[in-house]
């Protein structure tokens, strides 16, 4: 059961750092104004947006931080996935390896 439940953390770290690679490819994109009907662009988008779109409302609406045009959220929810990759993970491997 223990190696199991390893196994589960450890896609779950791989797919949290596909997800930040992912991230930081949408933000390189951006920066050359690609074509929105691009396929390549189309699905960066969706699989970005679910998380970025609540990330931009918090930085733009509720604290209202005014920026210039520059976009943080991309580091702002890499920021938190590092965080989640660096000490939520380890953290539930140490409590699985000592229950099992």
């Amino acid at each position: 059961m223990a190696s199991a439940l390893l196994l589960i953390l450890l896609i779950v770290d791989r797919a949290v750092g596909i997800y930040m690679l992912v991230i930081v490819v949408r933000a390189i994109m951006s920066w050359f104004r690609p074509n929105p009907r691009n396929p390549v662009v189309r699905f960066l988008n969706a699989v970005t947006d679910p998380v970025m779109n609540p990330v931009r409302d918090l930085i733009y609406y509720r604290l209202r931080l005014n920026l210039g045009g520059i976009d943080i959220s991309p580091l702002v929810v890499i920021a938190a996935l590092w965080a989640v990759r660096a000490l939520v993970i380890p953290w539930l491997v140490g409590i699985v390896r000592s229950f099992g």
